[in-house]
Order: structure tokens, then sequence, then C-alpha cells
């Protein structure tokens, strides 16, 4: 039996590391890029990605607030073989997802540890993954509890080092728009990317409106509170320590040195903060993210569509068996290169989200009794527009990526060829299922 443990401010902090964690890997972005891209980006993103998805996510939320979330939109909409498809592509964005987190925690301890072994980090990193393992056992509200501990952590440093950084800048933080050397289509390819990954995730949470208290109004709440708490913890921190640093510097993993130079005398603090900061962000990522995926098979699970053992939930209504073996296959997949499939990232994320953006177009047409608290101020005509736009997006990074080969083309491929296996995967379980 689920409990609804969960009320607004730690489902903030929850949906804010579904979404964030914080600056971290912006500075990556903007070494790839130049600072004028990146900002520009960083800043168009939340409106024409976020925005539209935010208003849609909280409408569907509000309308089925169920365990499950994107999945049972899907299947109410579609039925179970694009639930399926959803769940699939979900699943695979998690594998690249969440081998992120323990590489970027280990990045971070590197500023106190910087000889570490393949070995030794692969330990590190299990015992980041079964750390989180063992909060998610306890169930959703410790989940919650410990976001909001950690997030008010990450912010508050971040706003330090933004607060001591303004005495030292000294030259436009957006100059120049591009690195130097680069054409503005390599720059889109992987900054567009980056991009729209330090801003996906707003539906995420939804798996888990069976444990949320009053989700039809909790959900829509805590969007509209995350979405400018994200925007702020990106724009921030980074205006003022590109003014006061040479952008040229900057690295993935670099913001302790980052805040070192731009700090002046404080440095000396804050840096090592950051670095804790930066640990305890991929903490906070991992945990939020097993939480909500790993409502997604126990979903599946319930009808059918997977193995009906990572269905099994304990007293408080906690699937067990599915975060176990989610994070048994994680610990697996950590040790498998990554790095490079932010763009393939990209793609599983956005076709499940495309799905769910046609489910909300086709319950409003096929049901249009069906509404919760929060709707979207436009008709049904009004809401396909506004699902439009991200779309657009959606096919301007495919189409970038295919055509800067250096980066994108082969990312791009090997996501859609895995996507093109989720169908023969469906009837293999349906015929499973079907067996004596």
């Amino acid at each position: 039996m689920l409990r609804r443990s969960l009320t607004t401010l730690p489902l903030v902090f929850v949906i804010f590391f579904n979404v964030s964690g914080g600056a971290f890997t912006l500075e990556g972005l903007v070494a790839d890029t130049g600072p004028g891209l990146a900002l520009a980006i960083l800043l168009v993103i939340p409106l024409v990605w976020s925005l539209p998805e935010v208003l849609i996510i909280g409408e569907l939320a509000s309308m089925l607030p169920e365990e499950g979330g994107y999945y049972r939109w899907v299947l109410r909409a579609f039925g179970p073989y694009w639930a399926f498809q959803n769940g699939w592509y979900t699943w695979l964005y998690s594998l690249v997802d969440m081998a992120i987190y323990p590489a970027l925690f280990n990045q971070y301890l590197s500023w106190f540890v910087p000889e570490l072994s393949h070995g030794a980090r692969w330990a590190v990193a299990l015992v980041m993954i079964w750390g989180a393992a063992g909060i998610n056992l306890r169930g959703a509200l410790p989940v919650g509890r410990v976001s909001v501990i950690i997030g008010v952590f990450v912010l508050g440093t971040f706003a330090l080092v933004a607060a001591f950084s303004l005495p030292h800048v000294h030259h436009a933080p957006w100059t120049p728009l591009l690195k130097p050397g680069q054409g503005m289509a390599t720059g889109l390819a992987v900054g567009l990317s980056t991009a729209l990954w330090n801003y996906f995730g707003w539906d995420n949470a939804s798996t888990v409106g069976g444990e949320v208290v009053d989700a039809g109004r909790t959900y829509p709440r805590a969007l509209a509170l995350t979405l400018p708490l994200v925007v702020l913890a990106y724009v921030v921190p980074l205006l003022p320590t590109l003014g006061a640093t040479d952008w040229t510097t900057w690295s993935d993993g670099g913001w302790p040195a980052i805040a070192r130079v731009a700090t002046g005398s404080a440095g000396v603090v804050l840096a090592p903060m950051l670095a804790i900061a930066g640990m305890l962000s991929a903490l906070g990522l991992f945990n939020a993210l097993l939480l909500v995926y790993t409502r997604i098979p126990l979903a599946m699970a319930l009808d059918g569509l997977l193995p009906p053992v990572l269905a099994r939930t304990d007293a408080r209504g906690t699937p067990t068996v599915a975060i176990i073996v989610s994070a048994l296959i994680y610990s697996v997949f950590v040790l498998l290169p990554f790095g490079n499939l932010v763009v393939a990232d990209a793609i599983f994320y956005a076709a499940a989200l495309m799905l769910e953006f046609a489910s909300l177009v086709w319950l409003r047409a096929r049901e249009p009794a069906l509404r919760g608290s929060f709707r979207v101020p436009l008709g049904t005509a009004g809401v396909a527009g506004l699902a439009f736009v991200p779309f657009c997006i959606f096919i301007s990074v495919i189409v970038i990526s295919f055509h800067d080969g250096e980066y994108g083309f082969a990312s791009a491929a090997a996501a859609l060829a895995a996507m093109a296996l989720g169908a023969p995967w469906y009837f293999a379980m349906r015929r499973a299922r079907s067996m004596p």
C-alpha cells in the first residue's frame, strides 16, 4: 500500500535534483561552446523548452496523479504498446544518465584525492550507488528530506561564490560569443544537447504521484517553484565567475579551481566547499533519480509488461526489488564510457517526452471531461501549438547532430538504433506473458 508522504518542499527539491543539481557540468558547456553561446542557450532553453514542458506536465500530473506518472498518461492515451515504448526510452535514458553521476562524484573527489586508480573509482561509485539505494529503500520521504538538505547546501555554496566573485569582475561575461575556431553548427550541436540535458526531467517525479500528498495540486505547484529556482541556480553563479576569470581555462569538474580564481582570498575556503558540494550534488542527483526511475518498472510489472517480481513492495509501498535490481544494473553500467553520449541522452528523453505531449493533446480531444485542478489556459489546438515548439527543438538537435559528424552523428545513430529495439522487446514480453 502506497503512502502519500511527499509534500511541496521535499517534492521541489526532488524535482530540482531530477532536473539540475546546480551549475555543475556547465563549466564544460562554456569550454566547448564559448561563454556567449553558453549563456544564450541557457537563457533561451527555459522559455522554448522548459516552460512548455512544465505547463503540459503540470496539467497531466494534475489530471492523472498516479503512481507511474508519464507511463500511465501514455497508457491511458495510446495503450500498452506506446506506454511500453515510453518506458523503454526512459530506461535507455536512465542507463546513460545514471552512469554520469558516480563519475561526477569521483571528479570532485579528485580535488581532495587526485590519484585514484580505476578500481578505486569504481569502489567509490559503488558506495555512492548503494548508499543512495539504502536511502531509497527507506521510502520516498527520506529521499525528499535528503534532497532538501543537499539542495540547500549546494545552492548556498554557489550563492557565496557568486557574491565573492562580484568585486573581481573585470570584463563582460558573455564575450566572446563562440569558441575561437569553432563554427556555429558545431557549437550548437554540443551546446544545445548539453544545455537541454541540464533542463531535462520536469516529468520524472510524476512517477511517484501515488506517494505525494494531494498530488493533483502539489505537483503543478512544485513545478512552478522549481523552474525559476533552476534558472537562477545556473545563471547566478555563471555571470560573475565568467566576468572574473579567463573562460578558456574552464573545464569539466573545474568549479573549485574557478572559485579559487574568481573569489580572491575567499577561494581558499570556497574551493573545497564547492568540491564537497559537487560530490553531494552527484549523490543528490542519483538518489532522487533512483526514486523516480524505479517506479516505472513497478508500474510496468503491475501491468504484466515486466516480470511480476519487480512489482513487489514493502509495508511502506516501496518497490524494494525494483530498487535493488536497478542499483545492480547501474553498478555495471557505471563502468562503461558514456561521457560522449549526451546527444543520445537528449534523443532518448525527448522521444519519451513527445509521447507525453501527444498524450495530453489526445486526452484533451477524446476525454474532455478529464481534468485536474490545474489546466493550461489554452484550447486543444493551443496546447498542440505549445507542444510544437519543443518538438521543433528536438528535431533540430537530431539534424544538427547528424551534420556534426565529429561529435553527434555516432551518438544520434546509436540512439535511434537502440530506440528501434523497443518494438521487438515489447512483442517478446507479450509472448512470454501469454506462454503457459
